[in-house]
């Protein structure tokens, strides 16, 4: 198979000529979400404020060699504080983007969905990878893999707008969504496949939009045309898939890490739903990886402040 360009740089150049994006990160006390956040601010994409011990930062900066010369600190004695502080800044204004430092994504998310206090929408929270296969012939996001374990239909729906959303705002006007089962039909023995009809339904209505869908779709005919044609399905989503619905966490997560440690993938990941997009890292991220979630979210940033400066207009 031939290879790709990396997507990621593409993603960067689009970046190019836009202001860093204030950015509360949340307890960032391990090396590789300080460095990953100093990174991201040294291309120019964000403006870091580090929400966390003080004394903590500074000593782990000093030790790996990081300068935080005129990058914001602001502090709060444990990473439970530091959730909170970094949510507060984001209502507060302070900042238009949430990065997850080395706290727990549970205790992030539980304050960005703490009632009054948080970062609530009336949409579902969903997590979205985006992709960089090298075998692929475009960027790939996958969703849900990280936040909802056992999706219902409505959820489902949730999920896929917000990807939809993501995936427009990159650029692309009409994104194709392949819903993912065991199966390319529709069986009462397979929930998911009931459900992967009802969204394209529910598509056909007006419900969902922005986007094409087709479901159910086995792996193979998502994402090969050959296999499609060989099992006599005629979609224009099948061997052209923008993104992909996953039935349920477990699978999503599992495809996701299969790309990433079996065929060399980059995966760059974000929250949506939120008041602003989450970037979501993992310990075991690499700095491209990482990099990549920073340059999405900013991207977002910048289309939801020409959203809103249109709408005054």
């Amino acid at each position: 198979m031939t290879t790709t360009p990396d997507k990621y740089s593409i993603l960067l150049s689009r970046c190019a000529g836009l202001a860093p994006v204030p950015t509360a990160v949340a307890h960032p006390c391990d090396v590789s979400s300080l460095t990953g956040a100093l990174d991201a601010a040294n291309l120019g994409l964000i403006a870091p404020i580090l929400v966390g011990p003080e004394a903590k930062i500074r000593a782990l900066a000093q030790e790996a060699n990081l300068s935080l010369d005129n990058v914001a600190i602001v502090d709060a004695p444990h990473s439970h504080a530091a959730a909170a502080r970094a949510v507060l800044a984001v209502r507060s204004g302070e900042a238009e983007l949430l990065m997850k430092g080395s706290l727990h994504t549970d205790e992030l998310l539980h304050e960005v969905a703490s009632g009054a206090n948080g970062l609530r929408t009336e949409r579902r929270l969903s997590h979205v990878f985006a992709m960089d296969v090298p075998t692929y012939h475009k960027p790939l996001f996958i969703t849900d893999a990280a936040v909802n374990i056992f999706p219902k239909l409505a959820d489902k729906a949730d999920i896929v707008r917000n990807a939809i959303d993501l995936v427009r705002a990159l650029g692309i006007d009409t994104p194709k969504v392949a819903i993912l089962a065991a199966v390319e039909t529709v069986s009462e023995k397979m929930p998911s496949t009931i459900d992967a009809a009802a969204l394209c339904k529910m598509a056909d209505r007006g419900q969902i939009e922005g986007g094409l869908l087709d479901g159910p779709l086995a792996f193979d005919n998502a994402i090969s045309a050959e296999a499609a044609r060989v099992k006599g399905i005629h979609s224009p989503v099948a061997g052209d898939p923008d993104i992909l619905l996953v039935p349920d966490l477990e699978a999503g997560n599992m495809l996701a890490k299969q790309l990433t440690f079996l065929a060399g993938a980059g995966a760059a990941g974000i929250v949506l739903g939120a008041r602003v997009p989450i970037i979501l890292t993992s310990r075991a991220d690499t700095v491209r990886s990482r990099i990549g979630s920073c340059a999405i979210a900013v991207l977002l940033a910048h289309a939801r402040r020409t959203r809103q400066n249109a709408e005054v207009l």
